[in-house]
């Protein structure tokens, strides 16, 4: 889809004349272009790029959930972190709770978009380059295990973005929420708990 409406973005690596050989084609498939430097260097350029993503995934994942334990509706902190500093793709675009972006996976139980194997893979790749450059990476190893452990369920086939689940199911103590809205989240949470449970 994205390549049929000339929407996908290209980090390439390769010569400055392998890359003005390639430009008419890549131009034909996408938006933005962008020549990262030598062979190798697009993948290398991709790596960051999804390392990046990963953590913020995951930590716009964690503000949510501290957010329903501490009273706030999605929509009053999506409505404040959308627009101050916390502000990210994987907020304003790939939003890890349904409602505030209609279009993000959440809103169809986390059908991808970009699936967790496919994250973990990457993260993958990440990791071996963080450990060949001895790069002190924290995050980074901590998103590739965290991204692993989902890719090794049902996280595999969902969208990176439901690993705001794990989060939840990780989380101690529920909190009894008064809200109507809370009430459901917590009710939707329970059936989800008990049917991941039952042996299949």
């Amino acid at each position: 889809m994205g390549a049929e409406n000339a929407t996908l973005a290209f980090m390439v690596g390769g010569s400055e004349e392998d890359f003005a050989a390639a430009l008419p084609l890549l131009e034909a498939m996408g938006r933005r272009i962008v020549h990262c430097g030598g062979p190798g260097l697009g993948q290398a350029a991709k790596v960051c790029n999804n390392m990046i993503l990963a953590v913020s995934q995951i930590v716009v994942g964690e503000a949510f959930v501290l957010g329903e334990r501490l009273g706030l509706t999605h929509e009053a902190l999506y409505d404040v972190a959308a627009n101050a500093s916390g502000q990210c793709w994987a907020l304003t675009t790939n939003c890890p709770v349904p409602g505030p972006v209609p279009t993000s996976p959440a809103n169809r139980d986390y059908q991808p978009g970009f699936a967790g194997a496919l994250m973990a893979k990457d993260l993958g790749l990440a990791l071996q380059a963080i450990e060949g450059t001895g790069t002190d990476a924290r995050m980074g190893r901590l998103a590739q295990e965290i991204y692993a452990a989902f890719a090794a369920g049902e996280g595999a086939g969902r969208d990176f973005s439901g690993i705001i689940t794990d989060i939840r199911d990780s989380t101690s103590t529920p909190v009894v929420e008064r809200s109507p809205e809370g009430r459901r989240r917590n009710a939707r949470q329970t059936r989800a708990r008990r049917a991941r449970q039952v042996p299949g």
